[in-house]
């Protein structure tokens, strides 16, 4: 459970980093939030699958998951929005 945790919070994190990052892609704080949380819980648990559920690897895989699906989800949520946009 705890595992789950750290990667939705990562995720939330890793969303907030993106849209930082990448200014006109962001959603908005809640936005960006919300996009990084669904990110960082796919992302943690397929990479956790991935490397399998060791303790060291288990939060390495928490930590890089949640952080990088958190970003990557809301990067792909802001390009959808803003190709929605342009119509």
């Amino acid at each position: 459970m705890m595992e789950i945790i750290v990667q939705l919070v990562l995720g939330a994190i890793g969303g907030n980093v993106g849209g930082a990052l990448f200014k006109n892609l962001s959603l908005g704080t809640l936005g960006n939030s919300l996009a990084g949380i669904v990110g960082g819980g796919v992302g943690g648990q397929i990479l956790s699958a991935v490397l399998g559920s060791d303790a060291a690897s288990g939060m390495l895989g928490d930590v890089a998951g949640g952080g990088v699906g958190g970003i990557l989800v809301m990067l792909i949520v802001g390009l959808i929005k803003n190709a929605i946009s342009k119509k």
